[in-house]
């Protein structure tokens, strides 16, 4: 294993990494825009950097759609398609955030002025903003419903439910205005409190121990889990090649499958809004970039299959049909544990994973959005907060009361308020900054592929292929357009009446 910073003494550390005046692409940071802001605060530990990166990435879909579209198809064929297209497609976007993060020491607010002096690309720096903030608009709710879950499971409001008492539970608090406002504050409050002890003491240290303790849970729950009666015909669904499945269909078949999987390895690293842009520049150099997004890509990928081990097993071993989408975990899952010898421990334990793997998400972007709001404005940490978390808390509301107060607003085609901020990000914002991400990195009015390639090779660890040039340059954003493509086609069918 390459050299931990933390093992490294605090002046060769600081050293290791650029200044904050300086400007890796050659000159200074243009003036007026940050250049007497204090000295950057870096991670303590190697691990903390890959925790809390791989922390940003694993969230919910991980949890609901991952287990469910391997299993429709083919399992492990469908796993190994994934990991493809996750190798290929993902992690070199991941690479390029990290590298534009470092390079420039930075977050998205001036890493595009920084290496490109030109400001040719400044309008850049408030795509992944909007992002970020778009996204927290929808996830601060459904984060609150896994606190919510976990208190009632904890308190055993489900004993002796059946299925549909328990969709009557989970319907019950979506209409209600104060109950989803509630869990919503709860969720800004501690993700913001975490916050405010700043990067080592606040979000690396709990991320850490949160990310520590989601995958001991875990390990925990997929014991019990594959242990169960009968588990193995789930075990056996989810892990054993079909490749029969993703031909069902035919071609057509097929290829909704290679969809699927694109898709999935595409949107489950959050890509192209900056989110993983500002981890990059609170590192230095000591390692390569290609490596440590490999960690981070196995780490997200690992959660996701080991989420598979915990429903699959468990749905078959109780003959529950696993379901797609928020029923699977908030009405599927919770009967399903009712029926489990200790279920009530075993369904509380679930949804502690569930609250971890969101709030740490959560607790990632608001860092990402503070550090945005304190170098775009030259504001201290305390202030950043104070403004980004009533910025948060009133663009969140919309999503809480679109359930309820405010259910009547929808699109046809995508859905509810929470159904369209998503479509925002996921169809839109997604794909196109990581395609921005890309042209950025390889073409010469932007950094540049020999100034992307020196700073994603430096240090010790895996280098990043020279001969991928050319598929970055006219295979990856061919890929990338194509899944923006395809995100709109069942919208535009159905809007012109051809679904």
């Amino acid at each position: 294993m390459a050299t931990d910073p933390a093992s490294i003494p605090a002046p060769a550390r600081d050293a290791a990494a650029p200044t904050c005046d300086a400007n890796p692409a050659g000159g200074d940071i243009p003036t007026g825009i940050g250049s007497a802001a204090a000295p950057r605060e870096h991670f303590a530990s190697r691990l903390g950097f890959i925790l809390i990166s791989a922390g940003c990435a694993i969230g919910l879909g991980n949890v609901w759609r991952f287990p469910y579209i391997a299993g429709e198809y083919g399992g492990a064929a469908f796993i190994l398609l994934y990991l493809v297209f996750l190798v290929i497609l993902g992690l070199p976007v991941m690479v390029m955030e990290f590298a534009v993060g470092r390079a420039s020491q930075r977050s998205g607010a001036l890493a595009f002025d920084v290496l490109q002096p030109s400001r040719r690309w400044h309008w850049f720096s408030w795509w992944g903003y909007v992002g970020c903030m778009l996204l927290m608009m929808f996830y601060t709710t459904v984060c609150g419903w896994m606190l919510a879950y976990t208190a009632k499971m904890a308190t055993g409001t489900f004993v002796g439910l059946d299925p549909e008492g328990v969709g009557g539970v989970f319907g019950a608090m979506l209409a209600n205005p104060s109950e989803m406002v509630g869990w919503m504050l709860a969720v800004i409050v501690i993700g913001f409190f975490v916050c405010s002890f700043g990067l080592q003491k606040g979000v690396e240290r709990i991320t850490k121990i949160m990310m520590i303790c989601l995958l001991a849970v875990m390990g925990l729950l997929v014991v019990r889990s594959v242990t169960l009666p009968g588990a193995a015909e789930g075990l056996a669904f989810y892990l054993v090649p079909d490749f029969g499945k993703m031909f069902d269909g035919g071609m057509a078949g097929f290829g909704e499958a290679v969809y699927a999987a694109m898709g999935q390895a595409f949107f489950t690293l959050s890509l192209g809004i900056s989110a993983m842009e500002v981890f990059g520049s609170r590192i230095g150099k000591q390692n390569s970039l290609t490596g440590e997004a490999l960690r981070i890509c196995g780490l997200d990928t690992l959660v996701a299959i080991l989420a598979g081990l915990i429903i699959f097993p468990a749905c078959f071993a109780f003959a529950v049909a696993p379901d797609s989408g928020p029923s699977l975990v908030f009405i599927t899952l919770p009967s399903v544990f009712e029926q489990m010898p200790l279920g009530q421990l075993w369904g509380t334990l679930f949804f502690v994973f569930m609250s971890f793997a969101a709030l740490s998400t959560i607790i990632a972007v608001f860092e990402n959005l503070i550090t945005f709001t304190m170098e775009k404005w030259d504001l201290s940490r305390r202030d950043a907060i104070k403004r980004t978390a009533i910025l948060v808390t009133v663009l969140s509301l919309p999503c809480a009361l679109g359930f309820n107060l405010w259910a009547g607003v929808t699109v046809p085609g995508i859905g509810d308020i929470q159904s369209i901020e998503d479509f925002i990000v996921s169809n839109n914002l997604l794909p196109l900054g990581s395609l921005l991400y890309v042209m950025f990195c390889v073409t010469r009015k932007g950094w540049g592929w020999n100034n992307f390639l020196a700073e994603a090779d430096a240090g010790n660890g895996m280098k990043f292929p020279r001969w991928a040039r050319g598929w970055l340059t006219f295979g990856l954003p061919a890929l990338i357009i194509i899944i923006f493509i395809m995100g709109y086609v069942p919208k535009i069918m159905l809007w012109c009446g051809l679904a």
